[in-house]
């Protein structure tokens, strides 16, 4: 990439050492203000409480130091917040400090300590404001570590220029992407059809095909259709631009760029990505994808079949006296019970499967590839799991459940709703001949259960979940007790450390702040003992701390995954999933 520049060497080289000194300044004085702040609302609420000489001139020394320094570092705001709580409190420098202060109405002490409090809160709202400005400028400094790296997501960069992509390859790599390189459309078709990404950056101007070309690969596949799209083309045209977005791409940057803007937009598009499919595909309580994305992928799915004939059967599923559980204890465990079967049903899928909540307690799975004969044999295999096992615990309770089903195989003709409508009737077949069953839609036959043995159970593997909140450690257990995991539990550090001395572990739910040996400090012991049994071990840490710093400082320092309390529970459960590779 070439970059022209007319500025003097010396004078930009002057430039980024003013910039960095202001930075550093910045980041020293909102780490001074944050302390400033905690004494003065200690002061002001002594002074409400009982006025006192020493503690009023203490307060106005800080704030008419604030008065003075916050414009030096370009926080006029709070400098213009600082002068105006110095004329509130000016008349104090008078008084005799020998003196006791006296409470007369020529005394306007309490009428000034509610104005103040109020200007303090807005002294708070500035400082959150200059601490998110200072972070996010860090993200744009190579030195200072993107959010990108909090995503770690899976990039294509399809582009023919050779230096460009090695260079934008060991850049995404600093932030912890995994990143493939294509120089031709061709080799990019191969490795679509092979991986699955996140995002894809391509170069229009390729030999001996296009970009364009790929761009119609693309969106007439149905599983890549929406996956998100970046332009990077050396023409700053018009038409391009234009075209390339009715065609489908997501955005468009022009070379010459800088990496920290094409880092930071491909954060906020896999952010809003990530995020909208969570609200739009997604239901909030399994997880699993909506009737929404159901209706919408079904569809796409027949139509490659079209192109590419194959089976594809389809199972209707219906959890056997659901409602009784819900009027007996409760629909919060009903809402268990309905995340333990989601859970257990989309571990014994293909990854190719598709799984949705259809509504209520009821489910549907898309098998491509798959006869009426072989879907049924699956399904009888899943139902023998989720019997002869608990899907989920409630205060020390087991709760196993059963469900009816009923499968049916696509054939030419046959609209989706038809097709649906014929599982769901071998359902109810299932439900009339006495539940706990999978039928077939053709031949409406009792499975026997004694016909085929389900595959062997998974080894268990190992979670230790280290916080000092006894309640926290027995919901995160309760919530995840259903998993093929045995967990172990530590109330703080330097328990944590003695059973990681004893035993290996697959993964560990860790909090940050714990007494004794806290959390960060834990973590730094594991990974810096290469040697130990637990140097690879999968971490996942907590945090009552949402500050974008405490985050990045936990993946410096090797955890794998980062959550803040409040958090979601479905959400905590994926995320433990993916780090002991159960999906």
């Amino acid at each position: 990439m070439n970059h022209t520049n007319l500025e003097p060497k010396s004078s930009r080289s002057e430039s980024d050492k003013d910039a960095r000194i202001l930075r550093q300044g910045r980041k020293l004085f909102i780490r001074e203000f944050e302390k400033q702040l905690k004494e003065l609302e200690a002061l002001i609420g002594a002074v409400r409480a009982l006025p006192v000489v020493e503690d009023l001139n203490r307060f106005y020394r800080i704030i008419h130091t604030l008065k003075g320094s916050a414009p030096i570092f370009g926080y006029d705001r709070i400098g213009r917040l600082a002068e105006e709580l110095v004329r509130l409190w000016e008349w104090t420098q008078t008084i005799d400090p020998d003196q006791a202060l006296s409470l007369t109405s020529t005394n306007p002490v309490q009428e000034n300590v509610e104005r103040s409090l109020g200007l303090l809160r807005d002294m708070n709202m500035e400082y959150d404001i200059c601490l998110t400005e200072i972070q996010m400028d860090e993200q744009k400094d190579p030195t200072g570590g993107s959010m990108l790296r909090t995503l770690k997501s899976r990039l294509l960069l399809v582009d023919d220029d050779e230096v460009l992509r090695s260079y934008l390859t060991r850049r995404l790599q600093l932030d912890d992407c995994i990143v493939d390189e294509a120089a031709d459309v061709e080799s990019a078709i191969k490795l679509l059809r092979t991986h699955t990404y996140d995002l894809v950056t391509l170069d229009l101007m390729m030999h001996p095909q296009s970009g364009y070309e790929l761009f119609e690969f693309l969106k007439e596949d149905p599983t890549l259709k929406w996956l998100p799209l970046i332009v990077l083309s050396g023409r700053n045209d018009l038409n391009d631009k234009v075209r390339c977005f009715h065609l489908g791409a997501d955005d468009y940057v022009t070379k010459p760029f800088q990496y920290e803007e094409l880092a930071a937009r491909i954060y906020g598009l896999l952010k809003r990505t990530k995020n909208f499919e969570q609200l739009a595909f997604r239901d909030p309580l399994t997880g699993v994808f909506n009737r929404r994305y159901f209706d919408l992928q079904i569809g796409m799915e027949l139509q490659r079949n079209e192109r590419y004939p194959a089976p594809i059967s389809l199972v209707f599923i219906d959890i056997d006296y659901f409602k009784r559980i819900n009027d007996t204890y409760g629909h919060h465990v009903g809402d268990l019970v309905l995340q333990g079967l989601a859970h257990l049903l989309q571990t014994n899928l293909r990854s190719t499967d598709l799984l949705a909540r259809f509504g209520g307690e009821e489910f549907v799975i898309a098998l491509p590839n798959t006869t009426l004969e072989q879907a049924h044999s699956t399904m009888q295999n899943i139902l023998h799991i989720i019997s002869s096992n608990p899907v989920a615990h409630y205060e020390g309770k087991p709760f196993s459940i059963t469900f009816s089903a009923g499968v049916a195989q696509w054939q030419e003709g046959l609209s989706v709703a038809d097709w649906v409508s014929k599982a769901d009737e071998a359902m109810y077949q299932a439900k009339q001949q006495g539940r706990n069953r999978v039928l077939c839609a053709a031949a409406e036959k009792e499975s026997d259960p004694n016909k085929s043995a389900p595959p062997p159970l998974p080894e268990k593997k190992s979670l230790l979940i280290v916080d000092d909140d006894p309640i926290l450690r027995a919901i995160l257990t309760s919530h995840l007790e259903h998993l093929p995991i045995a967990i172990t539990h530590a109330s703080d550090g330097e328990e944590a450390l003695s059973l990681l001395q004893e035993k290996t572990y697959h993964a560990c739910i860790l909090d940050g702040m714990m007494p004794r040996l806290d959390g960060f400090s834990l973590l730094d012991q594991i990974k810096k003992d290469e040697r130990s049994a637990n140097a690879n071990m999968k971490v996942l840490m907590l945090s009552g701390k949402k500050k974008e710093d405490d985050m990045l400082k936990g993946y410096q320092m090797g955890a794998d995954d980062y959550m803040t309390k409040p958090f979601s529970l479905v959400e905590l459960e994926v995320r433990v999933k993916k780090l002991m590779n159960f999906i």
